[in-house]
């Protein structure tokens, strides 16, 4: 996920592009990257517009994303070919009276993926308090893994037929989840197995937390996966030992527990729900994935695997122009506008020296209608322009509201404030008059009721 979001990043800046532009392209990097590492073209699409809010979308990056991973996703294949990430798994028929077992093995997944969090959370704390040069961290997590981990290998791996096997604690892990979802040869039945496949997870929590909470190389998404699967397919053995239910497959349960263990914590539940079918190469456990998905949604509300997670594009300083936007299109010009207050305007031929007394008895007004016989507006004088005048008192004498005046550049009463606020700035003006269908001035725009209109939209998000 990072070196293909880091990828399309570089890609950005050497291209120098904008910034929404630079945005896209990291989505599309990290789609890329995604779906050609876990062979999941839908999923990784789907999982990098999702991943960078809480409850949005980076909707804009969706078609990009899916582009990237599609071409991505065919050229992988096209050397190592079409496979899923784990291998040899059975048919999981849906059985609509496991629904109570899915909904309480997503409670307890939702349990250990606080555990995990905290514990994640705790190493990092400490990392950050180490009083040594930040290269050294990583290394002093990897020696602290070493030392956590290499005596229990030793010791478990005779126990199992496998003497100095790493049983996935010492690396991704995938073999772990493999064996949770299809079972080994060498891995035990029963009891045994169940309490295998947990002392498993909890050592995977452990190893995680020291490796990626010491500045370690490793991500979090393998890790989460592999946790969850692991959880989750004890969570099956344990059910098919208390109920003997032969339709109870933990497999099943292993591949709902991987979805819903890292959609709860990253809060993405649609893609990790089709990257976990996709995984599995089939939809058979769409149904419950939806609900196990749903179930950790909320009870994760208040947890992030990711500190850069904001909850909305509206809280997202890469969003800061889009929202601006955003909310000045859907304000329009006749809901904030000054109207009905008396206003001074000017005929075509009103003399420069009137305009003058006029003007400086005008309290608010900075842009001041010419009206013609018709009614219509036909030109408006700004205050600025008056400015020259002083500097030349002859020109009084026969200047007109004709000579002064610019071309007419009104707003309509339906106008949004975006558009009214582009024609502010490309003008150099500080206020614009509103005029209605049939050309007659109806109010006026100041640039401070724009800003009171964004202010009062965006004070609630606050």
């Amino acid at each position: 996920m990072q070196i293909g979001g880091s990828i399309g990043s570089l890609v950005g800046r050497a291209l120098n592009v904008t910034i929404r532009e630079r945005r896209i392209l990291l989505v599309a990097g990290t789609a890329a990257g995604m779906a050609a590492v876990f062979r999941t073209p839908l999923g990784a699409a789907l999982l990098a517009v999702e991943v960078l809010h809480r409850d949005d979308f980076e909707s804009d990056a969706l078609v990009p994303a899916v582009l990237a991973s599609v071409v991505s996703y065919s050229v992988f294949i096209s050397f190592y070919g079409e496979a899923t990430l784990f291998g040899h798994l059975n048919h999981y028929p849906f059985v609509p009276v496991h629904l109570p077992l899915y909904a309480l093995m997503a409670v307890i997944v939702s349990v250990v993926a606080r555990f995990f969090l905290a514990s994640l959370r705790w190493v990092q704390g400490v990392t950050q308090r180490m009083r040594v040069p930040e290269w050294v961290k990583p290394g002093v997590g990897g020696l602290a893994l070493g030392v956590f981990a290499t005596p229990l290998v030793m010791l478990i791996g005779p126990h199992v037929g496998k003497a100095g096997q790493g049983l996935g604690i010492l690396g991704g892990g995938y073999g772990a989840a493999q064996v949770a979802l299809s079972g080994a040869t060498w891995f035990p039945e029963g009891a045994r197995g169940l309490e295998l496949l947990l002392l498993l997870g909890v050592l995977k929590i452990f190893a995680t937390a020291l490796t990626v909470g010491s500045g370690g190389s490793a991500g979090d998404f393998g890790p989460s996966l592999v946790i969850g699967g692991i959880f989750g397919g004890a969570f099956g053995r344990a059910a098919q030992l208390l109920f003997h239910d032969p339709r109870i497959d933990p497999g099943a349960f292993a591949l709902v527990g991987m979805g819903t263990f890292y959609g709860g914590l990253a809060h993405v539940p649609i893609a990790s729900l089709v990257m976990v079918c996709e995984l599995a190469g089939s939809y058979e456990l769409l149904v419950p994935l939806m609900f196990a998905e749903g179930i950790a949604f909320v009870a994760l509300r208040d947890r992030s695997l990711y500190h850069a997670q904001v909850p909305t594009r509206r809280e997202s300083a890469a969003h800061r122009d889009d929202l601006i936007i955003d909310v000045l299109r859907g304000v329009s010009v006749q809901d904030v506008m000054i109207k009905n207050r008396s206003y001074v305007a000017f005929e075509p031929q009103t003399p420069a020296v009137e305009i003058m007394q006029s003007v400086a008895g005008s309290a608010w007004q900075d842009a001041f209608p010419v009206i013609g016989a018709d009614g219509q507006l036909v030109g408006v004088i700004h205050a600025e322009i008056l400015r020259t005048m002083t500097t030349d008192p002859d020109l009084e004498s026969f200047t007109l509201a004709a000579d002064l005046m610019v071309p007419a550049s009104a707003l309509k009463e339906s106008d949004d404030l975006h558009s009214a606020l582009e024609q502010i700035l490309s003008q150099g003006v500080r206020e614009l008059l509103v005029t209605n269908d049939e050309g007659q001035v109806v109010g006026f725009l100041d640039e401070a009721e724009i800003t009171r209109a964004y202010h009062g939209a965006t004070a609630s998000t606050r």
